[in-house]
Formats: C-alpha cells, sequence, structure tokens
C-alpha cells in the first residue's frame, strides 16, 4: 500500500498535469524509452530534477507510441528550448537481446515487465520523430545508449559498422557520460539567452558540424582526428586503433577534443568534465525525488527494475577496473566520485519511511560496492594519467584503497534505528582484499571489511566476478589471475569460520570472451569444480559499442597492440563453450567427453565427467577446430 501523495509530487506526464503544477507552457520536454520511476537510479528522473532545479519547466514522455499517429510527442506542443532524447537506462539493443540475438520477452524498465513498448535503436527512432514534428526545435540526445555510440561504432545486432549516433538521429547535440555537469551548464547558458545553436564550447558535448565549417575555438584544447568513418568501414584495423584514443582521452582529466570525418560532416566531441565533487554529486542525489514510479502505473503491474532497487542505497558512480567487456567506466568515468555520509543518511531516512519498507535495505553500494571515497593519494598524479585501468595490471601505488570509510559508513547504517539488516548487492572488487595482489593493508582494514561485510551484510551469499580461470583470457579482460579468487576464498573462509557463519561465495564468469577457446572452458569448469563449485552465475559474452573486448570481436586485434586474438561468432560455438559451465548436466556429457578427447585432453573429461564407458563412443559431433587441430597433432607426430 503506497501512501496518496499529490500528483504535483511526480514531474508531469500529461498536459493535465503540467497545468496543475501552474504551467501552460513547458520549457523542456524529455523523451525517455523506460517508464518514469522518480527515484535517483532512473537518469530520467535525475535529468528533470535538475532542469527543474535550474529553473525550468519540464515534463516527461515516457515510452511513446513510434507507430500511431504520434500524438505521444505532440501532446505537450512545442518545448521553448529543445526535446531531451533518451532509450532509457539501457542501451536499447541489449534491452531486447540476448547474447545469442533472441529477443527478450521481458523489459525490466516496463509496468509489469512487458516488452515492446521501445523501439530498437530507441533513441535514433524518438529524435527522428521529433525532428520531423518540430524541426525548428533543437533535439539533445543522452544517456548510455547515445554515450557509447558517439563515434563509429561496432553494432553486434545488425553486425555493422554504424555512423555516429549523432549523424543517424538528426539530433543538434550529445551529452556524453554522466550529463550532470554538462545539462546545468547548458541550463544556465540558454537562461542568459544564449541560442542553443551556440554551445559547442562546452566540455562534454559533441556535435555534427558541416566537413569545411571552422571548429569553435578554444585555446585551452587540443584536437586529435581519429580515421574517417569512411576508413574505418574499409580497414578494421583502423577502426580498432580509433577505440585506443577515444578511451585514452575518455580516462584524461584534462583531455584532447575529438574529431571525426563522416561524409560531408565533421564530429566533434569536446573533452569531457573531470569528476564531480562531493558538493555536486550529493546536489543531484539531494534532490525532490518522490522515489516512487509515476502513479499511473498502478493498475499495469510492478516495474521490475525498480522493485530491485526501491530500498537501495547507490553510495557512488565511477569504476577504476576498467574491464574490457565493462561499459560502467566509459559511460560513468574511471574516477569515483563519492557522495557525503550526510547525503547517504540522508537517504536511508527517506527509505525508512517508505510505507512498504520492511527493516531491510537490499544494496548499500555502487558500481563496484567497495569503491567508496578510493582516489588518488596524490593527485596532480592522477591529473597526468591516461591509463584505462588503476588496477591492472597491478594496482597503482598512486591509489588510496583503504576499506575503512566504507566500513564506518556499513556501521552507522547498520545503527540506524529503522534499518534491522542493510545488505551489499553491488558486485565486490575481491582483488582489492587480496593482500598478496593489494599490499596497502598495513593496518588491516582488509580483515576489518571482510568481517564486517560477512557478519553484517552478506543475504544468503556473497557474488563476486572472477570471471574466469584463464590467466590469458584474463590478461585480455584486464582482470587480475584467478590464483587471487583463491587467496580471497582462503581469508573469505577462515573469517566465515571465525564468527560462525556458513555463506557460500557466489562466483560470476563469461564465456565466448575473446581469446578463450574450449580447452580455456574445460579448464575452468575443472578448476571450479575441484573448488566445490556448481555454477550458476555465468553469462555469454555480447560485444556492446565502446569496450575493448567489443573491438577485438570485430577487428579481430587489440587496439592498443594490434595483436591479433581469436572469438567463437557462431551461435553453435557459445553454445558449446557455456556448455562447460554446466558439466553437472547429463545432457552435456557427450559433447564434453569428445571434444576433450580429440583434443587430447582425456584427462579433463575425466576430471569433469568420470571415465568413460565401454559403451560409449567418441569422434562424433566434433568441432572442426579441433578435428584440424587432432590432424595437425597427428601429423606432426609423423614428422
Amino acid at each position: 500500500m503506497i501512501h496518496e501523495r499529490p500528483i504535483t509530487d511526480w514531474l508531469p506526464l500529461t498536459k493535465k498535469e503540467l497545468e496543475k503544477r501552474g504551467f501552460d507552457e513547458v520549457d523542456v520536454v524529455l523523451i525517455s524509452g523506460d517508464a518514469y520511476v522518480d527515484h535517483p537510479s532512473f537518469g530520467t528522473a535525475v535529468i528533470g530534477r535538475i532542469i527543474e532545479d535550474e529553473g525550468f519547466s519540464v515534463a516527461i514522455v515516457a515510452q511513446p507510441s513510434w507507430t500511431d499517429d504520434l500524438r505521444d510527442f505532440k501532446k505537450f506542443g512545442r518545448p521553448k528550448y529543445f526535446f531531451g532524447v533518451t532509450a532509457g537506462c539501457m542501451d536499447s539493443m541489449v534491452n531486447h537481446y540476448t547474447a545469442n540475438k533472441r529477443k527478450r520477452s521481458t523489459d525490466a524498465y516496463t509496468p509489469g515487465g512487458a516488452s515492446g513498448f521501445r523501439p530498437d535503436y530507441a533513441s535514433v527512432v524518438y529524435s527522428k520523430i521529433v525532428k520531423d514534428l518540430f524541426p525548428d526545435v533543437p533535439v539533445l540526445i543522452g544517456g548510455i545508449e547515445a554515450s557509447l555510440r558517439r563515434i563509429t561504432h561496432y553494432d553486434y545486432w545488425s553486425d555493422e559498422l554504424r555512423t555516429s549516433i549523432l549523424e543517424q538521429s538528426n539530433a543538434d547535440l550529445l551529452v556524453y557520460g554522466m550529463g550532470d555537469q554538462p545539462l546545468r551548464e547548458v541550463l544556465k547558458l540558454l537562461k542568459k539567452g544564449v541560442p542553443f545553436s551556440s554551445l559547442k564550447t562546452l566540455k562534454q558535448v559533441a556535435f555534427l558540424l558541416d566537413k569545411d565549417e571552422d571548429l569553435p575555438k578554444n585555446k585551452k584544447w587540443n584536437t586529435v582526428e581519429l580515421n574517417s568513418h569512411e576508413v574505418c568501414l574499409k580497414d578494421k584495423i583502423k577502426f580498432a586503433a580509433n577505440f585506443k584514443t577515444v578511451e585514452v582521452e575518455s580516462n584524461k582529466w584534462s583531455a584532447d577534443r575529438i574529431i571525426q570525418k563522416i561524409g560531408e560532416k565533421t564530429l566533434v566531441i569536446n573533452p569531457p568534465y573531470k569528476t564531480m565533487t562531493e558538493k555536486e554529486i550529493d546536489t543531484s542525489f539531494d534532490l525532490p525525488y518522490t522515489r516512487l514510479p509515476h502513479p499511473k502505473y498502478k493498475k499495469r503491474g510492478a516495474i521490475p527494475a525498480y522493485d530491485m532497487i526501491k530500498f537501495s542505497i547507490n553510495m557512488h558512480r565511477g569504476c577504476f577496473g576498467g574491464c574490457s567487456f565493462c561499459t560502467i567506466s566509459a559511460h560513468q568515468g574511471k574516477f569515483i566520485a563519492s557522495r557525503s555520509e550526510k547525503s547517504i543518511m540522508k537517504e536511508v531516512d527517506e527509505v525508512v519511511e517508505h510505507p512498504e519498507f520492511k527493516g531491510y535495505l537490499s544494496d548499500i553500494g555502487g558500481p563496484s560496492a567497495n569503491m567508496y571515497r578510493m582516489k588518488g593519494i596524490d593527485e596532480s598524479i592522477c591529473a597526468k594519467c591516461s591509463s584505462p585501468s588503476c588496477i591492472h595490471p597491478v594496482i597503482c601505488s598512486n591509489l588510496d584503497t583503504n576499506h575503512k570509510p566504507l566500513t564506518n559508513i556499513y556501521k552507522k547504517v547498520d545503527a540506524h534505528p529503522g534499518i534491522k539488516k542493510a545488505f551489499v548487492g553491488s558486485g565486490i572488487r575481491y582483488d582489492l582484499l587480496v593482500d598478496d595482489f593489494n599490499k596497502t593493508n598495513q593496518d588491516g582494514n582488509h580483515e576489518e571489511y571482510i568481517e564486517q561485510l560477512i557478519k553484517r551484510h552478506i543475504s544468503g551469499r556473497l557474488k563476486v566476478a572472477p570471471e574466469h580461470t584463464s590467466d590469458a583470457t584474463l590478461k585480455l579482460m584486464r582482470k587480475p589471475s584467478f590464483k587471487y579468487f583463491h587467496k580471497f576464498k582462503e581469508t573469505y573462509d577462515r573469517i566465515s569460520e571465525k564468527v560462525g557463519l556458513i555463506q557460500p561465495l557466489i562466483p560470476y564468469f563469461i564465456s565466448s570472451h575473446p581469446g578463450c577457446d574450449s580447452e580455456d572452458m574445460a579448464n575452468l569448469a575443472v578448476e571450479t569444480k575441484d573448488m566445490g563449485f556448481q555454477l550458476e552465475q555465468v553469462q555469454d559474452f555480447t560485444p556492446t559499442p565502446m569496450t575493448v573486448a567489443t573491438v577485438i570481436y570485430y577487428s579481430g586485434v587489440h587496439p592498443y597492440t594490434l595483436k591479433p586474438y581469436k572469438t567463437v561468432k557462431k551461435k553453435e560455438d557459445k553454445i558449446n563453450q557455456r556448455r562447460f559451465f554446466f558439466w553437472y548436466k547429463r545432457e552435456n556429457h557427450n559433447y564434453i567427453r569428445q571434444t576433450l578427447n580429440n583434443a587430447g585432453r582425456k584427462e579433463l573429461a575425466e576430471k569433469l565427467i568420470g571415465p568413460e564407458r565401454k559403451s560409449q563412443q567418441s569422434g562424433k559431433g566434433v568441432p572442426k577446430w579441433l578435428d584440424e587441430k587432432r590432424q595437425s597433432r597427428t601429423s606432426g607426430r609423423r614428422k
């Protein structure tokens, strides 16, 4: 049962709601592929509240119908300043399709979990519609879909290189990354009367110019040029080289401006803002959210993504892991923006007041749960750094990884009179807690954190993500050797025994990642079986725009070294790699045995599924690569 609140507590979804707030016209209209949930974990709510906070009227068009007379796009009429367009909290193609390109039957950001309420490539579809309907009104696109598709990128679902989303969508301006800082600057300038067309010297925006048009002047910025879109279409290696430049510049405090030729246009990407200060991030989280879905959804069912986070607290943004397959640092940045203790505890107070709250926080965490307040000891060193990861291949000696501030926050949340239990549901970077890998534990803060975590913040089992056991694959992933997972498990088990709690570790793994073959998967299965695991939390690698792994998948080379790597691409090969996760299922036994026997690794098959019975035959249904490998080995012996 939700307490009744006046409809004016939410940002308006209808013309009537806009009028109830005292407005007969709207300054900015936001169009989103997600249902409207007024909560700081949902980008549309954050952007809407920032616009409101800057003194503008704002209205939201949530999940508009794009196949009818387009009345949803017209209902607020022509906004005074601009349309803001986003696909939502996820890239629409990741939202719609599995790693095997199978259409998903549900959508976590839609009431009732129903699918079909947003189009493929939603940012492009929405932007084109509003540009057709209101050609003289500027369109600003943002969110993760726009952010990660701002340059020439590989699109897994169409299996092709696609040009910048700016060119596809006809949008006037793109805000990439977390939009809080650039959006506030946009609004301040518009309020002063600066035309939208003159916003091209702002940080963290991208736009298109005519090919012969001069770049906006800024004496502080150097400009670096990427290989053109047309060159990328012809040369995969030059496409890969582009990625290195973009990632390096994205990880600098003082970055260069990037340009890329696209036909008769020039794409311009201005440098990003420096990481948000504590005051800035607090301001975004402390805006007057209702923390509830809009009341219009009551009869349509729960919104799964909201149910997952409604009793959670996000304490920071950013991740310095730089994992090759992950888009978090590409969108949120590698430097951590941490909220103040006051802001966090204020949000705890608000969650406790929720009428459905029973005393249990589902998560106090962030993109990586244990990176709160971690930053450079000497930030002048960080200012010169362009490394994509602060912890790979080793932990930076300038990185403060002390877990005490986080442990103290846990204890304060724990002591809140309205909290019975506060769980950590976000992923833990276990390698930060392994003394052999992270040698900064002189004061024992690792053990203190792990003990606090085990005693008070685990809901039955702890999820961690080693991702693989092969050191070669892990190196490509920018993840540490699996030996450190063994070390972490030893410490975890020792402390669990000390406090008298049995809460198993649940490791996450990825199959079909670039550089990984079936033999690697077999070794993974054997090693995890020896450790007592029957794997559940597993996934196939999905190539998403703006990641190292996706560039390798498409181009066949690492963008930093141009060294070639193989990747399984056929659906059958992906399924077969995944079989090794589930070696304990009888339907996978025949394939596993045949594959390993023909690879000359009979001992692995016996470790996984036991010795071969006489009635079993090998050699049938063997993958082509294994058959060729076996013939090559036999040929070599003959010589």
